[in-house]
């Protein structure tokens, strides 16, 4: 049977006799936000360079799709020293509690000197009171990308999308 074809219909109703479908996983439509964005000061200006780890972080959340739950968000935090991830926190809502708990992860892990540069989106989550207080608390200085710039936030943004791509990773959460 080699270089034979079979139409759509064909093979339709071979899966239908057999009782097999196809699996299909609906594409992920993020939902825009109505609030206004805030532009936040920009430390990093793109120096991704460092001499010792603790220097400087990044920070973003991204999506998931598992077999259980859906679409998920993984929040991560990534040391720009060792391109290491050093806290996430993974859920089934995008909300200021995921990263509030990532950066929580990675304060604890690494127990930073003051003065850590925290570098993040102007997303909703990251620009709220609650995750100000906490990066206050943490003696760290919050750095934001500029507003629709994937690039001053490229190491995280390039972990993520690499995360994403592998489809040999399955999720069974």
């Amino acid at each position: 049977m080699k270089g034979s074809q079979v139409s759509l219909k064909r093979v339709q109703g071979l899966m239908k006799k057999a009782n097999i479908r196809s699996i299909t996983t609906k594409k992920f439509r993020p939902t825009p936000s109505k609030e206004k964005i805030v532009e936040g000061e920009n430390i990093l200006e793109r120096d991704f360079e460092t001499t010792t780890i603790n220097e400087k972080w990044a920070g973003d959340i991204t999506y998931i799709h598992t077999l259980k739950h859906g679409w998920c968000y993984l929040a991560s935090v990534l040391d720009l020293h060792t391109r290491k991830v050093v806290g996430y926190a993974f859920g089934r809502t995008m909300t200021t509690d995921l990263i509030k708990t990532a950066l929580q992860n990675a304060y604890d892990t690494q127990q930073p000197s003051e003065g850590l540069i925290f570098h993040s989106d102007l997303g909703s989550q990251y620009t709220s009171d609650e995750f100000t207080c906490l990066i206050h608390k943490y003696k760290m200085k919050h750095s934001f990308s500029y507003k629709g710039n994937p690039y001053d936030n490229s190491w995280i943004e390039s972990f993520h999308a690499i995360l994403r791509r592998k489809k040999s990773i399955t999720f069974n959460i």
